[in-house]
């Protein structure tokens, strides 16, 4: 087995044919041939089988492609470690937060980090929770900036700090939601039985993608509250807002992502049942140390930027 033979497996399994793999890696198609059946002859095990025109995992390819991309990951972060030992103020921080954090929170962090550290590397992935779990696992990155740990998910949460999800829908639309889909409720109420329940199962519910922490928080919310409205799927936090904001309908946001929204009055908060859900931000690792960057880091967050240690209540909550 080689790095070569490892990397042309990934990335057949990630493009699902030779060709793409090889356009991946800048090299022939006859090369990643090669080096997928040597790695195949060396383990005895079949990894990759023809689908169509391409190729798809077996069972045993899927279970070795976990290891190779830990392995993969773990020989970046041993050369990035040993850089860091070599000069800590030159190393690199690698971070991924969700999608809510990376574009409210993780500015503000950043900011004041690399004024203190200027000739640290800053590497930021931004995605959904799964994404940035994935990252973590795989060893592509050191931190993450992510909702509550899943259970049984072993990580170290260095920080947290408090965050807010509100219901929020243009002024319009939530004048009639307080008006409970009475008079003053739009034209398309008709009939309905007042009652803001009834007019929020009415309305068009704007979500995240699956996958997304704040896309959970909603399921969970519209089932807590019984009610199954239509839903409009939108890929970003920044598409919903401004779908939210002309109109389209409501959302559940984090308060960060709404905030200068409803500051300027383009956006109105619904007092609905069980809202605000407060939640947490989480500062996580893996077990064991943190290289030197993301050690800096969390020490600068819990400094400056309203993070704050794990205390006994945050870990109950948590379990």
């Amino acid at each position: 087995m080689t790095l070569n033979q490892l990397r042309s497996f990934l990335a057949v399994a990630d493009g699902g044919s030779v060709r793409a793999a090889a356009e991946e890696l800048v090299v022939t198609q006859a090369a990643v041939s090669a080096s997928i059946a040597a790695l195949q002859k060396s383990l005895g095990v079949a990894l990759v089988t023809p689908d169509g025109r391409g190729l798809r995992l077996t069972d045993a390819g899927a279970s070795y492609a976990r290891y190779a991309r830990r392995i993969l990951g773990l020989l970046d972060e041993a050369g990035r470690a040993a850089a860091a030992a070599a000069d800590p103020e030159r190393g690199e921080l690698r971070l991924a937060a969700v999608t809510t954090a990376a574009e409210q929170i993780v500015p503000g962090i950043l900011g004041g980090f690399r004024q203190q550290h200027p000739h640290t590397g800053v590497r930021l992935e931004a995605g959904n929770r799964d994404r940035v779990r994935s990252l973590l696992d795989r060893h592509q990155v050191d931190l993450v900036l992510t909702g509550r740990p899943e259970p049984g998910w072993d990580v170290v949460v260095h920080a947290v700090r408090a965050h807010e999800l509100v219901v929020v829908a243009a002024p319009e639309l939530a004048s009639a939601a307080r008006a409970g889909g009475g008079e003053d409720a739009d034209a398309t109420a008709g009939a309905e039985p007042a009652g803001l329940l009834p007019w929020l199962a009415r309305q068009t519910w704007l979500l995240r993608e699956p996958g997304s922490g704040t896309r959970a928080s909603t399921d969970a919310l519209l089932a807590d509250l019984d009610i199954t409205p239509l839903t409009l799927m939108v890929g970003s936090n920044v598409a919903i807002r401004e779908s939210a904001q002309v109109g389209l309908g409501v959302t559940l946001l984090s308060r960060d992502a709404v905030a200068a929204e409803l500051t300027g009055g383009k956006l109105a908060e619904i007092p609905v049942p069980a809202t605000p859900l407060h939640r947490d931000w989480y500062l996580i690792a893996r077990p064991g140390p943190l290289p030197p960057p993301a050690a800096k880091l969390v020490a600068h967050a819990l400094r400056a930027d309203g993070f704050r240690r794990l205390d006994a209540a945050d870990r109950t909550a948590s379990e």
